[in-house]
């Protein structure tokens, strides 16, 4: 049974541009995995503070989910039409900028009077963080194919981080100064990043796409309308993250309410026990270097669909909920180092439009998920939630095992 990734790696062939050095330099791949991390966090901040939101901006729990959608659908916009532009301007600028527009997104958030600004600026936050993907298709561009796996997993190794963090440092703050602190110290440190990574990051040679920005964006499309291997790894993608997105943004409420009524500092610590996430972006990474692909695709997804299992009884045990935690952020995260290993290989010239239309199935995963989520918990509680995040799970199990190659 050939792999995902002899195929993707078949189809390189008379597209690619010229390859790429070895490794990227040394110093890099640690600079762009922290850089990344601190980027992706702002997308997750909101999520322990969920509760405390919606006290402050009058918003039942049914409509908790919309701080979470409008910042995935930001998020969205941002992949479309932000990330594919590292194909054509020098990334070092790109990044660079991003980064200080991101940062003035987080103060307008933390600065927000009322819930048209909030909603507005979170969106804001959410298309510009998509900075942290043009990272990773900079990183994946900058390795050899021999070694892309791992290059990408030590970057993603920084995402997840980020993720986990973010819950953390969110409920730390919030509790500490309040939750507008949170964005105004996250505004804080991304504008120092903005101008260390300006100084560190080298001028990269002339893009290898000339295409003027309309024909650019429609390029993305075309790539994945042609392309089966694109599709298929995107639509898993959407199922995963929508899983992903069903826990995250609803255990909030369950944690803060009896019997467990946790404060956002346990609320945010819970993220620390998804820990296992970033272990397995790296086992993954090398697993995909080997020609597992999809191997790792099955592991991974038959884990996430079992997480469902301890995490139905969250109520009862908060053991249950670290445990379910444990296995769904490791399964999550061996999925999409997996998808973006074998997406990038497509077309490594199209790297940063690839990873990004890939990713805007992730954001519409997550936003489908938040939503869903939300709506779920209002009607049928943690029962209902469960069985939504179980029913994206096995769904995504069924689309790989009817689509993998034989």
């Amino acid at each position: 049974m050939p792999s995902d990734c002899s195929t993707a790696s078949g189809r390189t062939t008379g597209n690619a541009a010229p390859g790429p050095p070895a490794v990227p330099p040394a110093h890099l791949v640690p600079i762009f995995a922290v850089a990344c991390g601190s980027a992706v966090a702002n997308v997750y901040f909101a999520q322990p503070l969920l509760v405390t939101l919606g006290e402050r901006f009058a918003l039942g729990s049914g409509l908790l989910g919309a701080l979470v959608t409008v910042t995935q659908l930001g998020y969205a916009a941002g992949l479309f039409l932000l990330v594919p532009l590292g194909d054509l301007v020098d990334r070092r600028r790109l990044i660079t900028l991003q980064l200080g527009l991101l940062a003035a997104a987080l103060l307008a958030v933390g600065l927000a009077p009322g819930t048209a600004v909030l909603l507005a600026a979170l969106a804001a936050v959410g298309a510009l963080a998509v900075v942290a993907q043009t990272m990773v298709a900079a990183a994946a561009h900058l390795a050899a194919p021999a070694l892309r796996g791992r290059v990408v997993g030590a970057v993603t190794s920084g995402i997840i981080t980020g993720i986990l963090l973010a819950r953390t440092a969110a409920g730390v703050l919030a509790d500490l100064a309040g939750w507008r602190a949170v964005y105004l110290c996250s505004a804080a440190l991304t504008a120092t990043l903005a101008v260390l990574l300006r100084r560190a990051l080298p001028a990269g040679p002339p893009p290898a796409a000339r295409l003027p920005y309309r024909r650019l964006l429609a390029s993305t499309v075309t790539l994945f309308a042609r392309n089966r291997l694109l599709r298929v790894r995107g639509a898993l993608a959407l199922l995963v993250f929508a899983a992903f997105s069903t826990l995250w943004s609803s255990v909030v409420q369950p944690l803060s309410g009896p019997p467990w009524s946790l404060s956002h500092t346990g609320i945010g610590a819970f993220g620390l026990a998804g820990a296992a996430g970033a272990l397995a972006a790296g086992i993954a990474g090398r697993w995909n270097d080997r020609g597992l692909a999809q191997r790792t695709t099955g592991t991974a997804l038959v884990l996430l669909a079992l997480s469902w299992l301890p995490l139905a009884f969250t109520r009862q045990s908060l053991w249950a909920l670290a445990a379910g935690t444990v296995l769904l952020d490791f399964a999550v995260q061996a999925a999409h180092v997996t998808n973006q290993t074998l997406v990038h290989a497509v077309r490594p010239d199209a790297g940063s439009r690839i990873i990004g239309g890939y990713m805007i199935f992730y954001s519409a995963g997550s936003a489908l998920g938040a939503t869903g989520s939300s709506l779920v918990y209002a009607a049928a509680g943690w029962t209902g939630v469960c069985a939504l995040g179980a029913a994206f799970s096995c769904a995504a199990l069924l689309l790989w095992a009817t689509t993998r190659t034989r």
